[in-house]
This record gives C-alpha cells, structure tokens and sequence, in this order.
C-alpha cells in the first residue's frame, strides 16, 4: 500500500457491538480500517469480520480502561495518517472528504481537533459542543500515554476544527441516561485516583470544586440553555467532582488507619523485646 495521502481508521472495541455496524458503514471508503479488539465476547468481531475490516487483538488482562491498546492500535495501522473512532461515533461524508483534502495541502497540521456532538435523554446538548478532541495525525509523529482520558501527544502542529463547521463533527451514538452517567462515575473516578495520587484536596474542597463544575457546565458551557436536561446533566458534573473527593478522602483515612496501625504494632513489639530484656 502506497502509504502517502492515505487514512487508517483505527477502532478500538470491547463488546462494541451496539452501535458499530453503523459506525463501520460509515468509514467503509477509507483506505483501511483497522479494529483492535480487546477480547471481545459479543459479535464485535462477527461484525468487523463481515465489513472486511483488519482486526488485531490486544489483551484485555486486566485492564478496565482502552487508553494502554491506543498506542498499540494505532502503530499497527498501515497509512501515514490515522483517524482514530469510538465505536459509538460516526464520521461524517463531509468529514471524510474534508481530512483527504487538508492531507493533499501543504501547511496541513500533524494533528486535527474535531468537534463532537453529544447526546443525553435523546437531545443534542449545547453545553458539550464543540468538545473538541484530537483524533486526525501522522501515526509516526504520535504518542498515547496509558492513562485514562489523556489526549495523543503530538510532535508536530495542531489545529483545531472550528466548532462553526458542525458538518464536520463526530456524531456521538451514545446517548448518556441518568443511570449511565452514574456507572461511569464510579469506574471513572476509581481510575482517576491512581492518576491524582499525590494531590492532596482540603475540606472546602468538597463545596468549591462540585459548585465550580456545575457553574462552569451550566452557566459558562451554556446547560441553561438546553432546559431541564441541561440542569440535570449539569448537577451530574458537580456530582462527579464531589465522588471523586469523598474516594480521596476515603483511601487516606484507610492508608492513615493502616499507618497508625502498623506503627501501634511496631511500638507494642519494642515493648516487648524492652521488657524481655530487662528481665
């Protein structure tokens, strides 16, 4: 494959099936498709099979995250350039034809930002829009740290796609419910306490950071004017900030425990050894 002026899309998927014929269809006329599975036990690869997709495996171990199979999934991939797609995002026609236009130019970037439509209870939210994410780069030119929601690190130029040019947006499939919104905390915030290990959140903490993120989203972002759904996705954002805390307070009050335990135990053996050697 002549690999100058060509696209791989690389998807990375686990139990992806939902929503990724579509999402298939709709890259089908790039030059190559790559689906890098993470040991899926649905039809995830009946699916990719059947688009005549490449499929690479990465080992799920025991990962709960896609960040560590990125960087694998996207060295494997055979162009110059790679498109990286969720399993729940659809890349549009004019997207398609707009990325081998600006690969064709001269100043093209190394990187693109795109802008990506997101859904909950069935309406397209204005407070997440434009949520720009780097996806579009020169494969060679590129790095993606093993870290949860981390964006690739690019050597090179970025741009971004402006948010005025919704035509050329990702179409986000999933449409976030309450109940979603609160599994994902869960397992999100579980993973963003490795990542803030060393940072350390004072008392107010828990007042300032969850009224900051619902101001910010409501407000700033705009949720107020996407109704009562806007209000409630907005809450879920301060709702978030403030998990996050109480699990950071929670592991060190459990380390706290443990060292004074440890050190309770440490002091009753020197007590006992002094006293053994006294008698």
């Amino acid at each position: 494959m002549n690999k100058e002026n060509k696209i791989s899309v690389v998807i990375n998927t686990y139990n992806a099936e939902q929503h990724l014929d579509r999402v298939l269809q709709a890259v089908s006329s790039f030059d190559e498709v790559l689906v890098c599975d993470m040991e899926s036990t649905d039809s995830t690869l009946d699916i990719a099979w059947r688009h005549g997709c490449r499929i690479v495996t990465f080992e799920r171990r025991n990962y709960n995250i896609v960040e560590p199979a990125r960087e694998y999934a996207i060295h494997e991939a055979s162009c110059e350039w790679v498109l990286v797609v969720d399993a729940d995002e659809i890349v549009t026609p004019e997207l398609h034809d707009y990325l081998y236009q600006r690969i064709r130019q001269a100043d093209c970037p190394d990187g693109l930002y795109i802008p990506r439509k997101n859904y909950f209870m069935g309406r397209f939210m204005r407070c997440h829009y434009p949520d720009h994410i780097l996806r579009f780069f020169r494969r060679e030119a590129t790095h993606w740290p093993p870290v949860i929601h981390c964006s690739p690190e690019v050597a090179g130029r970025v741009e971004k796609i402006p948010a005025s040019q919704k035509q050329l947006a990702f179409e986000h499939l999933a449409n976030d419910s309450v109940a979603n919104i609160v599994s994902k905390t869960n397992q999100y915030t579980y993973n963003e306490l490795s990542r803030k290990q060393h940072k350390h959140y004072g008392a107010f903490a828990f007042v300032w950071r969850p009224f900051f993120r619902f101001f910010k989203t409501y407000i700033l972002k705009g949720a107020i004017l996407d109704g009562t759904p806007g209000f409630i996705k907005a809450t879920l954002e301060g709702y978030y900030q403030f998990i996050f805390l109480a699990k950071k307070y929670e592991q060190k009050a459990c380390n706290d425990g443990q060292e004074d335990k440890n050190t309770r135990q440490l002091d009753n053996s020197k007590q006992i050894k002094e006293a053994s050697l006294a008698g």
